[in-house]
């Protein structure tokens, strides 16, 4: 078999650039030579393994020997030239990230060059993109990658831009107090108060509680506590803007821009809360400035304080906790310092008020308002715990604690010395008419209206006026007064107590009448009107019935007084003095006993006009009690009357004049007696001449 024909000789290699012949090594001959020159052509121009397949069999069929050149050109690759899997995708997800940071720092430093122009206010698309933009910033800010440089002055230009938006959105979306609607509930307060205080006579005006300080109680008015803004949680930024505004502020406290954002945040609320305060009408004052106001000025800026503290806890705070809440939703601790600080000045605010009110000059006129600042903030403060909490909120709760603790101290400085005012109060002017003396009206007034906050006195008074509680009442009373005492609440005894210092003055005052009778008028005019207004209030409920029977006693004894002062001399002209023991008959001859009988009617029309020209003129006020005298009166003396002038009126008729002696018939006295005590003169033309 002959051998296979040698090939031809192999084509020049054709280089890259210009179709240059491939140079062919010195080295190399004979069939190295082109099996050289094969294994060079194909590893210039095979572009992949496929490839170079594909030219060495078209090759091998020329040469069967240059089939071996496969393994030497292409050898299976290592395992450490192996590309990490997923690089590609990596290096490919790097590009994008880099081309979104470029789109978002284009956009950023777009918007910082119009600065005049309001992300917030462009078309939502546009705020939107961005807030996509300072996310992207934020995101490779944080990475700290090649471009961490750019993204933080990227960050820094968005975060000035987005607190302009949040200042500027904050402003333009607050929701606007109308100060007529909380205004609307602050009317009702003065409705129903001590107002109705009857101090028609003038009281003595040397006392600080002259009838123009009459005490006063918002309490009263509106027990029920509900008035259309009080107990309504306002929202404070419109719903629309919440989102906008959690949106930056998120994004400001990823970038680490916190304290930046609460510096701007808590500006604005405090700003707006103490405009909100200014509505209510509770100003800005000093303890200077308080102590200087008049009481007439003063009490109504109580009442606005005690309106504003329920209103600026039950809506205010409670709205702006709401918002807090929601917008610096990111940072719980943020929210709380937000909070707190946001409120700060409201708050000081209302401590400042309320503590220069607790050092205020002691006044009875005041306690009433006192109390309604007291309990106002008593109600308040388990809901401010409710809003404050943690570090932040323990020393705004531990302040007004404090104020509620001075406020509370001001309410039994106030008690005591409305007590020393009673027994220290010296008037010398009489009540002309023997009527209710203006310091009675007013202190039952006060007394009726301070039961009002019956709860409230009798935990502050537990502990300062259930021991020493009114000995002057103990030591004329019986074992049951003793165990009366003992079963009244604190407020009752204080009330026994400051009672019994108005009975005690009102006793020194009937002192001043010179008529013992009228003496007793005074008195029993005083007492009935003190009974009544204990009867007829909540007073009743609390002093009992022993109170008022002992008063009620102390009434028919004083009818008694006035009964025997006021007309035993009258009575003693009408008897008998053992004339009439054989009747009327038997003195007609006797001149000696129609004389003294004369005597005795003269005597008696002379005490009795005497008696009528005073007593028309005392006044009575109370029908049934006036009514109930005269007929005292009636019963004891028209008897007497008929009597006498049945069994002697014969001896005067029989001579001349007899109308001078016999002046009255029975029913002229009846009608007489009808005009006693009315306070002003009886009718003329009552009598009747025989």
């Amino acid at each position: 078999m002959s051998a296979p024909p040698s090939p031809p000789p192999a084509p020049a290699a054709v280089g890259e650039e210009g179709g240059l012949p491939v140079p062919v090594p010195a080295a190399v001959v004979g069939d190295d030579k082109v099996l050289a020159a094969a294994q060079h052509i194909v590893k210039s121009l095979a572009t992949s393994k496929n490839a170079a397949d594909d030219m060495i069999r078209i090759l091998s069929g020329f040469d069967h020997r240059l089939s071996s050149i496969t393994s030497d050109l292409f050898p299976s690759p290592s395992p450490s030239d192996t590309p990490a899997p997923g690089a590609a995708e990596a290096a490919e997800e790097e590009g994008h990230s880099l081309a979104a940071f470029d789109a978002a720092e284009q956009l950023i430093h777009l918007w910082d060059t119009t600065p005049e122009a309001l992300v917030f206010e462009a078309p939502e698309d546009d705020a939107a993109h961005y807030l996509e933009a300072v996310d992207v910033a934020i995101d490779h800010l944080a990475a700290a990658g090649a471009v961490s440089g750019r993204a933080g002055v990227a960050v820094q230009l968005a975060m000035a831009r987005l607190e302009d938006e949040l200042r500027h959105l904050m402003l333009r979306h607050a929701v606007p107090l109308d100060a007529s609607g909380l205004y609307c509930s602050l009317r009702r307060l003065s409705v129903g108060s001590m107002d109705d205080l009857d101090t028609s006579s003038e009281f003595d005006p040397t006392t600080p509680h002259s009838q123009e300080g009459a005490p006063d109680t918002a309490r009263s008015a509106s027990l029920e506590r509900n008035s259309p803004f009080e107990d309504q949680v306002f929202d404070l930024v419109r719903s629309d803007a919440v989102d906008e505004l959690r949106a930056i502020a998120d994004r400001m406290v990823r970038a680490g821009y916190a304290s930046e954002l609460a510096q701007v945040y808590c500006a604005i609320r405090r700003d707006l809360l103490d405009e909100c305060l200014t509505v209510l009408g509770v100003e800005r004052l000093s303890i200077d400035e308080v102590q200087r106001v008049e009481w007439k000025h003063l009490n109504d800026k109580m009442k606005k304080w005690v309106h504003g503290v329920k209103t600026v806890v039950r809506s205010l705070l409670t709205g702006e906790r709401r918002l807090c809440d929601q917008v610096l939703a990111a940072s719980d601790e943020l929210r709380d310092e937000c909070f707190v600080e946001s409120t700060k000045g409201c708050i000081m605010q209302i401590r400042n008020f309320g503590d220069a009110v607790a050092v205020c000059t002691r006044s009875p006129e005041k306690l009433s308002r006192i109390l309604d600042m007291y309990e106002a903030l008593a109600e308040v403060i388990p809901e401010l715990k409710e809003l404050f909490f943690g570090s932040y909120g323990d020393d705004v709760i531990h302040d007004l604690e404090g104020v509620l603790e001075r406020l509370g101290d001001a309410v039994k400085g106030t008690l005591l010395e409305f007590g020393k005012v009673l027994q220290q109060e010296s008037s010398r002017r009489p009540m002309m008419a023997g009527e209710i003396h203006p310091m009675t009206r007013y202190v039952m007034n006060y007394l009726r209206l301070l039961v009002v906050y019956s709860d409230t006195l009798d935990r502050l008074l537990d502990d300062s006026g259930a021991v020493a509680v009114d000995h002057n009442y103990l030591q004329n009373g019986t074992d049951e007064d003793v165990e009366y005492l003992k079963s009244l609440t604190p407020l009752g005894r204080r009330l026994v107590k400051l009672i019994s210092y108005l009975e005690g003055n009102l006793e020194e005052k009937s002192k001043l009448y010179e008529d013992g009778a009228l003496q007793c008028i005074f008195s029993m005019n005083n007492t009935l009107y003190i009974v009544q207004k204990v009867k007829d209030s909540e007073l009743g409920r609390i002093l009992g019935d022993h109170w008022i029977r002992r008063r009620r006693g102390k009434i028919r004894q004083n009818s008694k007084s006035y009964l025997r002062i006021s007309w035993t001399k009258v009575l003693s002209c009408l008897k008998d003095d053992g004339h009439g023991s054989s009747g009327s008959g038997s003195f007609s001859g006797s001149g000696n006993s129609s004389s003294r009988i004369k005597e005795k009617f003269k005597n008696f029309n002379l005490a009795f006009d005497e008696i009528y020209r005073s007593q028309t003129l005392w006044k009575v006020p109370d029908p049934q009690l006036r009514e109930e005298l005269k007929i005292s009166i009636s019963e004891n003396v028209i008897p007497a009357y008929r009597a006498f002038t049945g069994r002697y009126g014969g001896l005067v008729d029989s001579g001349r004049n007899s109308g001078k002696y016999i002046k009255y018939t029975p029913e002229d006295l009846e009608n007489h007696l009808s005009d006693l005590f009315e306070g002003s003169l009886g009718s003329a033309n009552h009598s009747r001449r025989r």
